[in-house]
């Protein structure tokens, strides 16, 4: 059985040799384009929007756990200024209070971060489609088999001669559409 597999695998190895051997070797049976999809996206205008509208609803977050935890403080402070003249019965009342706040609190960071984590998704997927769209757009004019993102080290090498950068195509694109807007 050793041999029936060995057999197989060198005459599928030999086919696979003879007919790369049958293809002229100048020829290219498809065109490619790649890009840097992030140097795209920070070119977008609307990203510098998105940046900004996310960092003043960040703040707006921020601002508004500064204050809940203060306030959470205060009422701290006076249940220690106060623990050992409580009677037993306004004591338990006022801890309970204040693991109340203080869960409340920790249910809207945890909210509050879930909100903005979907915010900023949902503004990336548009500026995503956009450039995914243009990409698409030269991609077919220019008769690309494929587009490959060189970003994050996906793409090791490309031989230049046979793929070409559209990162400044795709930018140009995006630019002049956003002009006639």
């Amino acid at each position: 059985m050793k041999k029936t597999i060995l057999f197989l695998l060198l005459t599928v190895v030999s086919l696979a040799v003879s007919a790369q051997d049958a293809q002229p070797k100048d020829s290219l049976a498809f065109k490619f384009g790649y890009l840097s999809y992030d140097s795209v996206m920070v070119a977008v205008p609307d990203y510098t929007e998105l940046k900004t509208n996310m960092a003043q609803l960040r703040e707006q977050y921020e601002a508004e756990q500064k204050r809940v935890e203060n306030d959470f403080n205060k009422k701290y402070e006076e249940f220690l200024d106060g623990q050992a003249s409580f009677p037993k019965t306004i004591l338990q009342k006022r801890q309970s209070e204040l693991q109340e706040m203080l869960d409340r609190n920790i249910e809207f960071k945890k909210q509050s971060q879930k909100m903005l984590s979907e915010a900023e998704a949902n503004m990336m997927e548009v500026i995503k489609t956009t450039i995914n769209m243009a990409v698409n757009i030269i991609a077919q004019k220019r008769g690309y088999a494929f587009v490959l993102n060189t970003d994050k080290e996906a793409v090791t090498f490309i031989n230049p001669a046979l793929g070409e950068d559209i990162t400044e195509a795709v930018k140009q694109l995006l630019n002049e559409e956003t002009k006639n807007e």
